[in-house]
């Protein structure tokens, strides 16, 4: 049973979804403010975050960067204010694996929850725990979910994992932006949709290099994107 930290302030409405998550077979544990959120999250007692913005004192941007500061693994899913996109993109560079805007229902909050936990829960050991896939100077290995660019551990959030293996897994190709979103993010592309371009952007960042140096990862103009073949 997957075990859900619901941090928000509104008492009424985490009772309403902690409910909820229960009747679909998640154990639902509420967080009143982003102090107690940040310490729970921390814990290692569960199997995702969902986290509100909208928070007095410690608000759900600060929540999130002190949690990615000690954990980069744990799967955290964002409640925004609908049509605040700025908050969303804080939230996603900051390394929110996705998002769900207010007002949203029980049952979307779910179906997201399921997406991201079927992405990243660690599976049993297999003899296919030690096999690897190569691109260049990146190694990763899928089923520990642990990857290295140029022998240096990357520390990379679910979601970022999910996309870089299927970058590099089409290594060569371009991967359309819809295809990304449904097969990495769990749920269709909307329009206006930044989630993918944000995260790509992020892991550009952690596979480093200097301005000289053309990253491995290359947007291909209203496509898509590619893992570029060394």
């Amino acid at each position: 049973m997957a075990k859900v930290l619901l941090v928000d302030d509104d008492i009424e409405l985490s009772g309403m979804l902690k409910d909820y998550l229960e009747r679909e077979g998640f154990e639902a544990v509420t967080a009143e403010d982003g102090e107690t959120g940040i310490v729970e999250a921390l814990s290692g007692r569960y199997a995702i975050v969902v986290l509100d913005v909208m928070m007095p004192r410690v608000n759900g941007i600060e929540v999130l960067r002190r949690i990615r500061t000690h954990d980069s693994r744990i799967p955290i899913l964002m409640l925004t204010a609908r049509g605040d996109d700025v908050d969303r993109i804080i939230g996603l560079e900051l390394g929110a694996d996705d998002y769900v805007p207010k007002p949203c229902t029980p049952r979307e909050l779910v179906a997201r929850i399921r997406a991201i936990l079927r992405r990243t829960q660690t599976q049993e050991p297999t003899d296919d725990a030690t096999k690897s896939l190569s691109a260049g100077l990146l190694v990763m290995w899928p089923e520990r979910r642990v990857a290295e660019w140029n022998g240096t551990p990357l520390d990379l959030t679910s979601t970022e994992f999910n996309l870089l293996e299927m970058l590099v897994r089409n290594a060569g190709c371009v991967v359309s932006k819809k295809k990304l979103s449904e097969q990495s993010l769990g749920h269709p592309l909307t329009r206006y949709d930044r989630s993918i371009d944000v995260h790509l952007s992020n892991i550009r960042r952690k596979l480093g290099g200097n301005a000289q140096e053309r990253s491995p990862i290359q947007s291909v103009r209203g496509i898509g994107y590619q893992y570029v073949k060394e």
